[in-house]
């Protein structure tokens, strides 16, 4: 499919998004309330009406410009950082060495699987799907919501912007959850995944991080930082070990809530030497570009099963197509609920697979909608690409890595193609 054809499509995506938006869909993070699961409210959309178009925030950047700081020789001797929630022990373990493409070579087939909150709850689905990556050949990044380290009884030092202190769209986590995801954030790390940031309070809609200048957003990353590397102070959990990273040096990117802010976002980011952005509201499954130096990592438009409709590769989206706002639909239909959200993510994955090579990222939250099918489902998925062969089940910074390791005149050959096209590889990488 062309991305003409694609774009003949998106209008159909595009209304679902405008009910959704109105309707204001419960569940972004898989949160916590009164002990249980409860979502916070989401505006992130089956699309956008600007999908076709670039993210606000700066030119397209088409060159390489690589933004990664090289690693500091390590002693071989642990450094334990501040308060003792964190530590530098080195560089991260189990990471692929990015290579440049040969002549005539086919890139591997990148997907990325990546989590937004992060939160080890009663469920266990952090430590879950770290044993699905292991069982798979998979590395993954994790999106921690930073406040997820912060006692409710300390909600008062979250001070988000144009909010109260101690605001949020979501809930504290309680104390056994804080320490449950202090063990999942220390072994996800030390498998190779990555830990990223899906930032704080969780705010959508007015007053939102769309709202937010960028002084804001410099407020609202610097807070998530300083909830991770002061954990033990904020807790009281002074017996557990230090993380194994300085998050100083392993934070290069996030995914905003509910998609939104990016343009203002970006310009905080800069200032933290970010690599990496995965906010942006939706694109085509493309080779990726830069926006402000910065990789713009965007949810991609997908074929939905037994339609012309494209849908974003996101729990959420597949949801709102199967039933709209409500996450406890009709039971009778999970099980084809479940398979079209499976053959949706293998639809845009076969279709980069067998033509352009595009990277394909999906996103994803760890919650229960409709009896947990879209958790079921991307399990399925997980298993079914990651042991192909030239698939590559990564996390963005490998991804960043990697694209920073290319020639920019391929990467520019590369995004130039539409998904499903499948070109003469010898002609296009020499």
């Amino acid at each position: 499919m062309s991305k003409r054809t694609v774009r003949g499509t998106t209008a159909l995506v595009t209304a679902g998004a405008v009910a959704a938006l109105a309707m204001g869909l419960t569940a972004c993070d898989a949160d916590e309330k009164d002990g249980k699961k409860d979502g916070g409210k989401s505006s992130a959309s089956a699309s956008s009406p600007g999908a076709s178009q670039s993210p606000a925030g700066g030119e397209d950047d088409a060159g390489n410009g690589d933004g990664k700081k090289p690693e500091e020789k390590w002693d071989g001797k642990v450094k334990v950082l501040g308060d003792g929630s964190t530590s530098y022990t080195g560089p991260q373990p189990n990471q692929p060495k990015p290579e440049k493409l040969k002549p005539g070579e086919k890139p591997p087939q990148f997907v990325v699987f990546s989590w937004d909150g992060a939160l080890e709850g009663d469920d266990h689905q952090f430590s879950h799907f770290r044993q699905v990556a292991k069982e798979n050949n998979a590395k993954m990044t994790f999106f921690l919501t930073s406040m997820y380290l912060l006692p409710k009884s300390k909600a008062s030092m979250y001070k988000p912007p144009q909010h109260k202190p101690g605001d949020a769209a979501i809930s504290f986590a309680t104390d056994p959850h804080i320490k449950d995801t202090l063990v999942q954030l220390r072994g996800a790390w030390l498998d190779g995944n990555e830990i990223g940031t899906h930032f704080n309070g969780h705010f959508c809609g007015g007053k939102g991080g769309g709202d937010w200048s960028v002084a804001e957003w410099k407020s609202e990353i610097e807070q998530s930082y300083s909830f991770v590397e002061n954990w033990k102070t904020n807790t009281g959990l002074t017996s557990l070990p230090p993380l194994p990273f300085d998050f100083k040096k392993e934070l290069v990117g996030g995914r905003a809530p509910c998609l939104e802010g990016q343009k203002n976002m970006l310009g905080a980011a800069q200032q933290f030497g970010w690599r990496y952005d995965a906010s942006s509201p939706g694109d085509f499954q493309i080779w990726p570009s830069k926006i402000n130096n910065i990789w713009n990592f965007p949810l991609q438009l997908l074929p939905y099963p037994k339609s012309e409709k494209q849908v974003l590769s996101m729990d959420f989206n597949f949801l709102y197509n199967q039933s709209g706002d409500n996450t406890k639909g009709d039971p009778a239909k999970y099980a084809e609920w479940r398979k079209l959200t499976r053959d949706g993510y293998l639809n845009g994955f076969e279709r980069v697979y067998n033509g352009s090579r595009a990277p394909m990222f999906v996103g994803n939250h760890f919650e229960d909608w409709n009896g947990g099918i879209y958790m079921k489902a991307v399990e399925d998925v997980v298993k079914s690409v990651c042991k192909r062969d030239g698939v590559r089940c990564v996390s963005f910074k490998q991804l960043a890595d990697w694209l920073d390791a290319q020639d920019p005149k391929v990467l520019a050959k590369l995004r130039g193609l539409d998904p499903a096209q499948s070109p003469d590889w010898a002609a296009l990488v020499k």
